[in-house]
């Protein structure tokens, strides 16, 4: 749509949570840090929580694409030395359920197809976890580690929440077969109360409460993805642009993706090289997730600017 205006190799501002574009903002690497830390540790349960947009999908990809990539160096070191401090990094099998909204029979299944456990048809649940027990043992015994990471795990039925922390009782001597990382909105707090589950709240040894962008971070966040979508240039967004994008987002990177993108569309549709303020104002009226007490009251009439200039764009493709 604007990529060649704005000599862009991709759109920067997509919702699809790709590593690529990831952002080390200090609550991100800190996050991620903890995940690190926590999984190499052998902990049973490790949560990482997170209001609504603040990129809980993007940390937990960007974590399991590091998880085995090794330590790195802070200094030359010869390969003998490397080859020996890759050996003490454990090795990690992995699996990722994003919709964990399944009763425990489903659970045990969608783990087993993860870890790519042998079933017969029709596997009672006996079986069934007879069998992916089995597979997580013979795990422990070649060197590796089983961890599993479910998003959105505000979702879980409590008894699927009970079924994890039974699989966590599975331990050889020296450590858990499966790892369990949790990753949910706030009401996963909640959840995570009740006192059916009591035994599970007290095995989460390592937490997170991921944040979104802080004030000084914005401005690098925007660079940082026009830069990964092929942008030569220093930015395209004005200080007024990223100040006004701050305040109406709180720094939910989502938010911010949100009205960015409309933001460039507008800019294009005027034949701008740069986002200006009025254009974020214009964009953030059209999107209603907004921080609305900021928004001036004229702004109501100027989310017909973005339907505007998207007529006019259309127009100019016919």
């Amino acid at each position: 749509m604007y990529l060649q205006h704005f000599g862009l190799r991709e759109a920067p501002f997509n919702l699809t949570p790709d590593t690529s574009f990831f952002f080390a903002c200090s609550s991100y690497q800190e996050a991620l840090n903890t995940l690190l830390v926590a999984a190499r540790n052998g902990e049973g349960f490790i949560k990482i929580t997170g209001e609504v947009g603040n990129g809980k999908t993007l940390l937990c990809r960007k974590f399991l694409a590091t998880l085995n990539q090794g330590r790195k160096a802070t200094t030359p070191i010869g390969t003998q030395d490397q080859a020996a401090i890759s050996a003490l990094e454990p090795r990690f099998i992995t699996a990722y359920i994003p919709n964990p909204y399944l009763e425990p029979n489903s659970l045990l299944l969608a783990l087993a197809e993860e870890f790519r456990v042998p079933l017969e048809k029709d596997t009672d649940q006996h079986r069934l976890l007879k069998s992916l027990t089995h597979t997580l043992l013979d795990c422990a015994r070649n060197g590796q580690r089983a961890l599993v990471c479910l998003d959105e795990a505000q979702a879980m039925p409590l008894e699927s929440l009970e079924v994890l922390r039974l699989l966590t009782n599975l331990e050889t001597e020296k450590r858990k077969l499966l790892q369990v990382v949790l990753f949910g909105q706030p009401e996963l707090n909640e959840r995570l109360r009740h006192h059916s589950i009591r035994q599970l709240r007290q095995r989460i040894s390592f937490q997170y409460d991921l944040q979104g962008l802080r004030r000084n971070e914005l401005d690098r966040y925007l660079r940082h993805r026009l830069a990964v979508a092929g942008f030569a240039g220093e930015t395209l967004f004005s200080a007024g642009a990223v100040g006004k994008l701050q305040r109406i987002t709180a720094g939910t990177p989502r938010l911010v993706n949100i009205v960015a993108h409309k933001a460039l569309m507008l800019a294009f549709s005027e034949g701008r090289q740069q986002v200006f303020g009025r254009h974020i104002r214009d964009a953030a009226a059209d999107t209603p997730e907004v921080r609305r007490d900021w928004l001036p009251w004229t702004a109501a009439l100027a989310g017909t600017a973005l339907t505007l200039a998207l007529g006019i764009m259309w127009m100019v493709r016919q």
